[in-house]
C-alpha cells in the first residue's frame, strides 16, 4: 500500500508540473538555487558549512536508526499493536507546538546558536531516555516527545543556517552538498542501525539507541565549536550595463546593510548577502535605477 501510494503521488506531481506550473520563456542559471561545479571546492573547504553538513548527516542517521528500533520497542512494551500511528501522531503534534517558540527566539532575538546547541543536546537526551527506558511505554513517549521537538527545530533551523553561512553566490552549491549529506545520513543510519540491531541481539534495541546517542554526542561537540551565525539574507538583483565586475561590486558594498556582493557579468546579476534590519532599500533601488538609466542611455 505504501508503494502504491508513493507511485500515485509521483503521478500527481508529474500532472501538476505539466498542467499547473508555467513554462518559463527564458531559462537562466541562478547560483543561489543551482549547483555550480566550479564552486564545489570552495564550499567543501568552508568549515562552517561542513559543520552543518555533518549536522544534517547525523540528524537523519539518528532518525533512520531510531525508527528501525522504535516500532519493535513499542510492540515489546505492549502498546498499540498495528496502530502505532495513534501513538506517534499526538506526540508529533505536541512536539511541533513545543519547538515553535524556540524558532522565534532563535530568529527574532538572534539567539540561534544557543537554541541550536540546546536542540542537539535534546536529541541526545531523547536517545538516552530511549536507551534506558525503552521497555516502558510512557517513558518511550516522553523520550520520543523530546526527540521529535528537537528534531523539528533542527530540521527548520539547518537550512536557514546554510543560507546564512553560504557565500553570496554559492547558496545553490552549498544546498546541494547539504542535501547529499542528508541522504547519506539516511543510508548510513539504516545500514548501521540494522547491522547493530542484529549483531548485538538480544540487546539489539538498546544497542541501536546507544549508537544514536553517541552520534548525537559527537554532533554536540561539533556544533559547540561553531561561531555565532551572521543574520544575513540572500538577495539577487538584476544589474544592467555591467562593465567592471569589481567596480560594480564595490558600489553595492557601499550601500548600508550589504555585507557581501558578487557580480556575475555573464548572468547580468549580483548576488548579495544583506542584513534585513539595516539594509538601505532606497539606496539599493537608486543604484539599480541609475545603472538601468546608464545602460539605456548607452544604447
Amino acid at each position: 500500500g505504501i508503494f502504491w501510494l508513493t507511485a500515485l503521488l509521483a503521478l500527481a506531481g508529474i500532472a501538476m508540473l505539466y498542467l499547473a506550473v508555467p513554462q518559463p520563456r527564458i531559462i537562466r542559471r541562478h547560483r543561489d538555487a543551482e549547483a555550480v561545479p566550479a564552486l564545489f571546492r570552495r564550499v567543501l573547504a568552508n568549515g562552517e558549512l561542513l559543520r552543518l553538513d555533518f549536522g544534517i548527516f547525523a540528524q537523519h542517521a539518528i532518525l533512520t536508526a531510531t525508527f528501525l528500533a522504535l516500532p519493535l520497542a513499542i510492540r515489546q512494551a505492549g502498546g498499540f499493536g498495528g496502530r502505532q500511528w495513534l501513538f506517534y501522531l499526538p506526540i508529533l503534534a505536541i512536539a511541533f507546538l513545543l519547538m515553535t517558540p524556540f524558532i522565534v527566539i532563535g530568529e527574532k532575538y538572534r539567539r540561534m546558536k544557543p537554541v541550536f546547541i540546546g536542540a542537539v543536546a535534546a536529541v541526545g537526551l531523547g536517545q538516552l531516555s530511549l536507551l534506558v527506558w525503552h521497555g516502558n511505554l510512557w517513558a518511550i513517549g516522553a523520550g520520543l516527545l523530546v526527540f521529535f521537538a528537537a528534531f523539528s527545530l533542527l530540521e527548520a533551523s539547518l537550512p536557514s543556517l546554510i543560507s546564512k553561512v553560504a557565500p553570496a553566490d554559492g547558496k545553490g552549491t552549498a544546498m546541494g552538498v547539504y542535501s547529499s549529506s542528508q541522504f547519506l545520513g539516511i543510508f548510513v543510519g539504516g545500514a548501521a542501525g540494522g547491522w547493530i540491531q542484529g549483531a548485538f541481539a538480544p540487546h539489539g534495541l538498546a544497542a541501536v539507541f546507544a549508537f544514536a546517542a553517541v552520534l548525537a554526542l559527537i554532533w554536540l561537540v561539533v556544533a559547540a565549536t561553531m561561531p555565532a551565525p551572521r543574520y544575513l539574507a540572500s538577495r539577487l538583483i538584476r544589474l544592467a550595463g555591467i562593465g567592471d565586475e569589481a567596480a560594480a561590486g564595490a558600489e553595492l558594498l557601499a550601500v548600508p546593510g550589504v555585507a557581501e556582493a558578487v557580480v556575475v557579468g555573464e548572468e547580468g546579476v549580483a548576488y548579495l548577502k544583506v542584513d534585513p534590519e539595516t539594509i538601505d532599500e532606497a539606496a539599493l533601488a537608486a543604484l539599480t535605477a541609475d545603472r538601468d538609466a546608464m545602460a539605456a542611455g548607452s544604447t
